[in-house]
This record gives C-alpha cells, sequence and structure tokens, in this order.
C-alpha cells in the first residue's frame, strides 16, 4: 500500500508550488482541506477525457484537497488558473493520519474515482485493487472498504453533481481564508 501525502510530493514535475491547509470542524466538513498553488513543473501532466486533453499539472493550476475525518477518501480537486473545476480525482483510503513534519497523509487503497464536471465517473484502478488482494498487499476487509467507499460515494456525495460542485466551492473557500491570512 502506498502513502500519499497531501503535499503530493509523488508528483516530481512539480518543482515549485505554495501549500496551505487547515484542519476544519463545520456542519460541511469535519476533516483537513488543503490546496497547492502549483508555480512550475519540469513537464505538463496531461488527461485524455472524451477525445480531449485536460492539463491537471502545469504553471497556475490548484489542487485543492478534502480528507474528511474517520470516512475512507480522499477527494482532490484540480482546478484551472481561475479556480474553476477541470475533474476530481477521489483516492479510497485505509488509513489516515498526520506525518511528524504536521502533512497530513492517507494510505492509498488503489481504488480511484475520476469525475469530471459533466457528472461522468469514471472507475480508475480496479486491476489495481484486485491484483493488491490476490497478492495479499491488502487484506479481504480492505478490499471491501474501497469497493463499499466508492458505490457509497456514487450514491450519495455524486449522485448530484451540482451539489457535489457546491461543496467543492464551499470548501475551496474554507481554505481560501487559511491561504489569505497566510499573506
Amino acid at each position: 500500500m502506498k502513502r500519499s501525502r497531501l503535499s503530493y510530493d509523488e508528483w516530481q514535475c512539480i518543482v515549485s508550488k505554495d501549500i496551505f491547509g487547515k484542519t476544519v470542524n463545520s456542519e460541511l466538513l469535519q476533516g483537513y482541506i488543503g490546496f497547492i498553488d502549483i508555480k512550475r513543473v519540469s513537464e505538463i501532466q496531461t488527461w485524455k477525457f472524451n477525445g480531449e486533453d485536460i492539463v491537471v499539472c502545469d504553471k497556475g493550476r490548484k489542487w485543492l484537497s478534502i480528507l474528511p475525518r474517520n470516512d475512507w477518501y480522499c477527494i482532490t480537486a484540480m482546478l484551472d488558473e481561475d479556480e474553476k473545476v477541470l475533474l476530481w480525482y477521489i483516492d479510497m483510503i485505509a488509513s489516515q493520519g498526520i506525518d511528524v513534519d504536521g502533512v497530513p497523509y492517507f494510505d492509498d487503497l488503489y481504488l480511484d474515482l475520476v469525475v469530471y464536471p459533466d457528472g461522468t465517473i469514471i472507475v480508475d484502478d480496479m486491476d489495481e485493487l484486485e491484483e493488491a488482494l490476490s497478492k495479499k498487499d491488502i487484506t479481504k476487509k480492505q478490499f471491501d472498504l474501497a469497493i463499499e467507499t466508492s458505490q457509497r460515494l456514487r450514491q450519495g456525495l455524486l449522485s448530484d453533481i451540482s451539489s457535489f460542485k457546491e461543496y467543492t466551492r464551499r470548501c475551496c473557500e474554507m481554505v481560501r481564508s487559511c491561504r489569505n491570512d497566510k499573506g
């Protein structure tokens, strides 16, 4: 199982970035909201969707991370320069915590949902989840947790794309107050 930090250090193409974040306890969310403003990249990262190229990592792109406490997923909203959502990438997770340097992390359960602004949801890396189970990298309980969490998200939070966009906007506003406080 791979540990991912909300500083997204594994994205080695990001040469320079500003990172802000805060723990929130509100009616909207109890958990952590992080924000990355990408300043410089060594290589632009582009994903394809419906025959269209979507630049997800480049100078000026922003990533909003939403990590609900006591739940089994982490949302990354990939935003353009004007903070318009390009897509959401949702990791199913086994656990979460905070590293000694204060950066939140999660242990990735392989299975992901990619959500586009038109409401299309793509299940990604099911093969990796199944392979992890067959190699005993994860337990059957963790496998089931990933499947159940993705189903719960599709039937709940992701079932109304307009509401999900509003949820994302409100989370972005919450972290923006932290970013503005820092300067």
